[in-house]
């Protein structure tokens, strides 16, 4: 009888501080995560000009808008440019959006893209600067952005790479 009465009194205990413990939490964790920029496709333009789709990546927990960037891209070892916008959009959270600039790229990195899209190589490239943006109801932040990665050829598309 004593056995069945402790077990029982622990079994109320547990149950009741797992409520307790759930009363306490308020839902979801709202974290702010430095945002992410990489990009999404670098299309040559006739006048040799550059449309560049930039993927901007909203890793935190809440919706940010994303006010201003200003980015550094390198193409293999050459500068090609920074691309700087305000694209006053709003990215909702662990979500991404693509935005598309125009660059006019130095001459060295022409060169690396007209000889990748040539002989079909892999273009490695980077971006380096900040994205400032403003999390859901705080203040405008800014992040350091440091990305490396590659682009391909896209079949079928002449000047394309993604």
């Amino acid at each position: 009888m004593y056995h069945r009465f402790r077990t029982a009194l622990l079994v109320a205990l547990v149950a009741g501080s797992t409520l307790a413990l759930a009363a306490c939490n308020s839902g979801v964790v709202k974290r702010v995560s430095p945002p992410g920029a990489t990009v999404q496709q670098l299309t040559v333009r006739a006048d040799g000009g550059w449309d560049v789709a930039l993927r901007l990546q909203n890793f935190s927990s809440m919706p940010m808008v994303f006010n201003d960037l200003s980015l550094a891209l390198k193409v293999g070892d050459e500068d090609a440019g920074t691309l700087t916008a305000k694209p006053a959009v709003s990215i909702g959270g662990v979500s991404a959006e693509v935005v598309t600039l125009q660059l006019q790229p130095a001459s060295g990195a022409r060169l690396v893209v007209a000889d990748a899209l040539a002989g079909n190589r892999t273009l490695a490239y980077s971006l380096k600067g900040t994205v400032s943006a403003t999390p859901q109801e705080k203040k405008q932040r800014s992040f350091d952005v440091d990305s490396r990665s590659t682009l391909n050829q896209a079949p079928g598309l002449p000047g394309v790479l993604r």
